[in-house]
């Protein structure tokens, strides 16, 4: 039986670690926020011939006025265009000119009968998706994420509590959701950490399925806690252990169920990062990343912090 409980001391050491050098990266780069947050527009393109360089890209579009012009290459032939948030007569000509420009010798081009979703241009280029979000509709999203957030972690609390009331010795029922919420944090603030670092060296954006693969997050590692936890409500009434052990057996109990249905998951996460296009690839690495550390805590991190509780902080 591998002495999970009584190696807390390690396990605390590497998630206060994490925890404090994710809380560093926040407070020094903070999150870089896509347009769903900071308002803007975005065309995501795919040349069907050779895709254009970004000089000439932003050479082509300099005249229209577009703002702070962001250009990135994706995979071999598409692109993303990043601008201030424009009407649908500049989105049309945005299109225009670049069609224009990977074929010259075709300037009168027109475009397909659909071009605010999916379409293919003459020109040989295909509009994978336009997104365009006002600065007002912007912080109104941030303010509604944040909040869901937080309405989430109580539910977790008062519904742990709720079911664990009948656990009230040595550990009260209520301290079990806070247990859980803590390794909740754990969670969310790591994954903060690793996307404000990726922000800031690899312009990886914070956008509202980042939000959705938060709470994802918050779903899956609860689920985790609680399969360990509701072992140890089993175990405590017929053990003849002291609580720690106690503990620990549950833990040894559930740690392969729990490592073998994350790794299955994770697997088929990372299947789609790696043949997901771009527009999930960001969706699929939070979860990937939430994940792999909700695992880690609700073995390593819930469980331990019981102890806590009934060692330390009895009041």
């Amino acid at each position: 039986m591998y002495q999970i409980i009584q190696a807390r001391k390690i396990w605390f050491f590497i998630s206060s670690s994490l925890c404090l050098v994710s809380i560093v990266f926040l407070f020094m780069w903070g999150l870089n926020y896509g347009i769903d947050y900071t308002g803007g527009s975005l065309l995501e393109l795919k040349f069907s011939e050779k895709r254009p360089s970004v000089a000439e890209v932003n050479t082509e579009l300099a005249d229209l006025n577009l703002g702070s012009l962001v250009t990135q290459p994706v995979d071999e032939s598409g692109m993303i265009l990043k601008f201030k948030n424009t009407d649908e007569a500049s989105h049309q000509k945005i299109l225009e000119k670049l069609s224009a420009l990977v074929t010259p010798a075709e300037n009168d081009n027109k475009l397909s009968a659909s071009t605010t979703e999916s379409s293919v241009l003459v020109g040989g280029i295909e509009q994978l998706r336009y997104d365009s979000v006002g600065p007002s509709i912007g912080q109104e999203l941030k303010r509604k994420s944040i909040t869901a957030v937080i309405v989430v972690l109580v539910a977790i609390v008062l519904y742990i509590g709720w079911t664990f009331r009948k656990v009230s010795k040595p550990v009260a029922s209520w301290k079990y959701g806070i247990s859980a919420t803590i390794a909740l944090f754990h969670d969310v603030i790591i994954t903060l950490g690793v996307f404000s670092y990726l922000g800031r060296f690899y312009d990886v954006e914070i956008s509202v399925a980042f939000v959705a693969a938060i709470l994802t997050i918050l779903g899956y590692s609860i689920n985790d806690t609680i399969v360990v936890f509701d072992r140890i409500r089993e175990n405590l009434p017929k053990s003849d252990e002291d609580f720690e052990n106690t503990v620990n057996i549950s833990v040894n109990q559930t740690i392969v169920r729990s490592i073998n249905s994350s790794g299955t998951v994770l697997a088929s996460l990372l299947a789609i990062y790696v043949f997901g296009g771009a527009s999930i690839r960001d969706f699929a690495l939070a979860l990937i990343v939430g994940i792999f550390f909700g695992t880690y805590s609700s073995i390593f991190l819930a469980s331990p912090i019981l102890i806590l509780w009934e060692k330390h902080w009895k009041n």
